[in-house]
């Protein structure tokens, strides 16, 4: 809801972009924040905040596989495994849509 509040947004989005150099591995841009995103943060008086990604892990901890998960360190980004990366870059195109839940 507002930049610095660590967590990730809900909602639906895009993944508007993609990194192939991206420092977390690979990553795909997240279109937020929406104009109804950016309005309610607007309304409190707070940026949005941006660059939300979903992502593979930092080369340093690449070995680690799916054992980050019980780690939140993502500031607010959607991390995945490097191997579900590389799957997810394979099947997902720019303009995808993303549904974002709790």
């Amino acid at each position: 809801m507002r930049q610095g509040d660590r967590r990730t947004p809900e909602g639906t989005y895009i993944l508007d972009g993609r990194n192939p150099g991206s420092h977390y591995y690979k990553a795909f841009h997240i279109s937020y924040p929406s104009p109804k995103d950016a309005a309610a943060a607007r309304k409190l008086g707070v940026s949005p905040g941006g660059d939300i990604m979903l992502h593979g892990l930092p080369e340093r901890y690449a070995w680690m596989g799916k054992a980050y998960t019980p780690h939140d360190w993502t500031k607010g980004c959607i991390a995945v495994s490097n191997e579900e990366m590389d799957e997810l870059w394979s099947l997902i195109h720019v303009d995808t849509p993303i549904d974002i839940k709790p």
